[in-house]
């Protein structure tokens, strides 16, 4: 799969035309994975490359930013890696990751058409959901573009929500869904386990001190949709998935930054693998199901106590599923 960062000054995408569809696809729920597969099929059918046109930073934490009201902007489901690695794992072909700021807020419709559009992308085929607005104050509806497309070559299509037992799914389904924890809802609304992916870095070694050895993802957003403590299954230390308890926050007991890490304590590590080989790898890590979320502890021996509670129900959760 190509990724370009914003359009490429090369006409050469244009030249081939593409079967593009446009939208944050934050998690890319199976209401997005829906979409996709209806985009690859009319893009088989055209004999047409699949692309993806996407938004970073989300255009709700733009406005959210701009209008000095932080609280505006949607919590994250997905880093853009793994929004990137889902699109990839639905055949995508290109993504367009577009800087979504002032200038691009601005541009009228009609603008977004010409430019992006059909000079830029060459769409020959244009999906989109049954919300989708564009260009500046969300002017551009549905019916702006089908008649823009008329004008200038391409079809246009839209697709109507995608339900599961008759809940409309969406991404802010799935936050809700992980907000309160309820991680096999939000597993039904994704259509997979809810997964965190990247490199292991090192941290400040307070695990190993309290015996507990953890493996530490970034998450680069300050707002992630779940947050807590969680029973996790983490891919990427060998050839089988390993068993594992996890916090994901901002580690109130011992930073309160407000930088957000994923925290990983495998239940058994993998044998034939040195204590610091996992470091670097990108690793995979599934969030099964919620303990409790974030707590302070008024010192660290209390914090220690702690995680050798959530450890040992960790554990027992296991059990229970064996």
């Amino acid at each position: 799969m190509q990724v370009f960062r914003g359009l490429p000054r090369s006409r050469s995408l244009a030249d081939g035309g593409c079967a593009l569809t446009i939208g944050n696809f934050d998690g890319v729920h199976r209401g997005h994975q829906a979409m996709l597969a209806l985009l690859t099929n009319e893009a088989r059918h055209r004999g047409l490359p699949t692309c993806v046109m996407t938004f970073e930073p989300h255009p709700r934490d733009y406005f959210a930013r701009v209008q000095g009201k932080p609280g505006l902007a949607p919590a994250r489901i997905a880093t853009l890696r793994d929004k990137l690695g889902e699109l990839e794992r639905c055949g995508i072909d290109r993504v367009i990751v577009a800087r979504f700021d002032e200038r691009f807020a601005a541009q009228p419709p009609q603008a977004f058409i010409d430019d992006m559009l059909v000079r830029g992308l060459g769409a020959r085929y244009v999906l989109v959901g049954d919300d989708f607005r564009f260009g500046a104050r969300r002017a551009g509806t549905y019916a702006m573009l089908d008649q823009a497309g008329d004008a200038a070559g391409f079809d246009v299509a839209r697709m109507m929500s995608y339900e599961v037992h008759g809940l409309r799914v969406s991404s802010s389904a799935v936050r809700d869904a992980l907000a309160q924890g309820r991680m096999a809802d939000a597993a039904a609304l994704l259509g997979r386990p809810y997964t965190i992916s990247g490199h292991a870095i090192h941290g400040r070694k307070l695990g190993r001190e309290l015996g507990f050895r953890t493996l530490n993802i970034r998450f680069a957003h300050a707002r992630p949709a779940a947050m807590g403590i969680f029973v996790v299954r983490v891919h990427g230390l060998g050839s089988a998935p390993v068993p594992g308890v996890a916090s994901l926050g901002v580690r109130p007991t011992v930073e309160d930054a407000g930088r957000v890490l994923l925290e990983v304590h495998c239940l058994h590590w993998p044998p034939g693998l040195g204590l610091d080989e996992g470091y670097g790898r990108v690793l995979r890590v599934e969030l099964l199901h919620k303990l409790h979320d974030e707590r302070r502890y008024e010192s660290l021996e209390a914090l220690r106590e702690g995680i050798a509670r959530d450890t040992e129900d960790a554990r027992a959760w296991w059990r229970a599923q064996s």
